[in-house]
């Protein structure tokens, strides 16, 4: 068997892995995701509790990354500080190993019980988190199929000179071999992959104990990169993936002079080589536990100091204007926060004609930054309700600065809401359009094209009723939501008329085009809702549309008949 073939193998067959770990992952979010984020909150006080909620929260999506990033999220909304986020980071490093602990042990004989219980309960189960359940039983039989895969492949290595010799080359210098774990680390998105490799190596004595230890190392190393990387511009990111990054650095610089030490007690302590590679992946973790997680304090100043908290102009999620210093002056404290509302304008645009170009172009990758914008809208409107929380409880509060108050949390709100039907229902039935490769007729896509005109009209419209405040522009904005309620409907009864008429574009899109106008008007709806408040206190709108059983001269509308 050839050298070239040998490694093609073994590509493929991690590759297997990584994807077992992928279903593992997804089917645990799915099934406990908002159970999990609830689980991590506990932990928001106290770094021991925020420890042991991010280790055992890695045990369970089998990525110590997806734990960071979840703490991440919880620090851009201003849910958690940075010492906290670290006790996570550092229980998840403990969490990954556990996993290693468990893959340790030959059980690579129930893969195919694994397989079959997540097929079975996947395709009958009625309930969707039993499919999700599935779809983990399925991942960790594909896990350990491949580890078998890996084993068997590995064995003729031993008997191949040309490999040893590669293997030889490569592992023969522990700089190097941190170098080269830490880039495989970061190419397969996961230090667990990594590590369960080496010990695959380190069992058939591919690599030597002291090499096997140094790839752990780089392992560890190399698993902050993809943290680093998801980061982004968020300062609270960088500095969280600074912190994992000074303790793991820390921690390999102290191991390197040690390395031969270290084989020796690993020796010691397990005669099998893969075990070794495990119990010192556990060890390392567990010994960076013990000695920051009574440093985490220092940490978090040192990663301030060379990251500054504060907004980042580049990061259109994080709160520009928001000043806790100006909380007692209400006045001051409400105009920093329209300020924000206005950037939450800016971004529901950009989504509304991101949307639109993708739903044109058929362009997935538009609709993957609609996910991105809408998570961009969701911090500013938990930083802007913070915010207004805070000015709420102010002593004093005047009436009308209350009611202001009142008024940019109602606008905050019905933007969110925008932002979550341009996420969750169009950006679903735009895909569902592309998977299937279907296209609208002309005038179809002409009548959603007019919907949407008319909607980014009625944004610029309610945001000058929101800044302003004056009774005719309220009007006015009242009066499109009258408008898009009757493009609608025209809209609709275009589209059954080419239903009649047997256009195989629109028998194709029907539901998609009805659903689309159908949100699009509800978009509008949430637009329109700035202007209640104004009309309401100017005695200028019903508080009913219904009529008097006595008044019979109007139609259902309150127009005169």
């Amino acid at each position: 068997m050839s050298a070239t073939f040998v490694l093609l193998q073994l590509a493929g067959f991690v590759a297997l892995l990584l994807w077992g770990m992928r279903m593992v992952h997804t089917g645990m979010v799915r099934a406990f995701g908002g159970n999990l984020r609830q689980f991590l909150a506990i932990g928001l006080k106290s770094r021991w509790k925020a420890f042991f909620a991010g280790m055992g929260i890695t045990a369970l999506l089998q990525s110590s990354t997806a734990t960071a990033l979840m703490s991440t999220s919880f620090i851009a909304a201003g849910f958690m500080t940075i010492v906290p986020a670290l006790a996570v980071t550092l229980g998840a490093n403990v969490g990954s190993t556990l996993i290693v602990q468990v893959l340790s042990f030959n059980v690579s004989a129930v893969a195919p019980l694994f397989m079959l219980a997540g097929v079975v309960a996947f395709n009958r189960g009625g309930k969707s988190r039993t499919r999700d359940l599935g779809r983990v039983s399925i991942g960790i039989g594909l896990i350990l199929l491949a580890l078998h895969l890996i084993v068997a492949t590995i064995e003729p290595v031993e008997k191949t000179a040309a490999l040893r010799e590669l293997f030889a080359l490569v592992s023969g210098d522990p700089i190097i071999d941190i170098a080269l774990a830490a880039l495989l680390t970061w190419a397969a998105y996961s230090s667990i992959a990594a590590v369960l490799l080496v010990m695959t190596l380190a069992e058939h004595q591919v690599v030597t104990p002291v090499a096997a230890i140094a790839l752990v190392l780089g392992a560890n190393l190399g698993n902050v990169i993809p943290q680093y990387l998801a980061a982004g511009t968020n300062k609270a990111a960088r500095q969280l993936a600074l912190g994992n990054l000074i303790v793991r650095g820390a921690g390999c610089l102290l191991a390197i002079p040690l390395l031969p030490w270290l084989a020796d007690a690993m020796v010691a302590l397990a005669g099998n080589p893969a075990r070794q590679v495990a119990n010192f992946h556990t060890l390392f973790n567990v010994a960076l536990a013990v000695v920051f997680i009574g440093l985490l304090d220092p940490l978090a100043r040192v990663c301030a100091k060379f990251i500054p908290p504060g907004p980042d102009a580049h990061d259109p999620g994080a709160p520009q204007y928001l000043k806790p210093a100006v909380i007692q002056s209400p006045n001051l404290a409400l105009a920093d926060a329209a300020r924000e509302v206005l950037r939450m304008v800016d971004i529901v645009q950009s989504m509304l004609t991101t949307f639109l170009d993708a739903l044109r172009n058929d362009d997935r990758k538009q609709l993957s930054a609609l996910g991105d914008m809408d998570d961009d809208l969701d911090r500013l409107h938990n930083a802007v309700k913070h915010h207004l929380t805070a000015i709420s409880r102010q002593e004093g509060l005047s009436e009308a600065d209350s009611k202001r108050c009142s008024d940019i949390l109602a606008f905050t709100i019905n933007l969110e809401h925008i932002g979550d039907i341009l996420d969750k229902n169009l950006r679903e039935l735009a895909a569902k359009k592309i998977k299937r490769k279907l296209k609208f007729s002309d005038d179809g896509l002409e009548e959603i094209t007019s919907m949407h005109r008319c909607l980014l009209d009625n944004l610029h419209l309610a945001t000058s009723v929101f800044v302003i405040g004056d009774i005719q522009s309220a009007r006015a904005l009242l009066a499109e939501k009258d408008r898009m309620r009757d493009l609608e409907q025209k809209a609709n009864e275009n589209h059954l008329r080419r239903l009649r008429e047997g256009k195989t574009e629109s028998i194709e899109t029907s539901s998609l085009h009805i659903d689309i106008t159908r949100d699009l008007k509800r978009i509008t709806a949430h637009m329109a809702s700035v202007a209640y408040p104004i009309l309401e206190r100017t005695g200028s709108i019903r508080r009913s549309r219904l009529l008097d059983e006595n008044d019979a001269t109007q139609d259902p509308d309150g127009r005169p008949n």
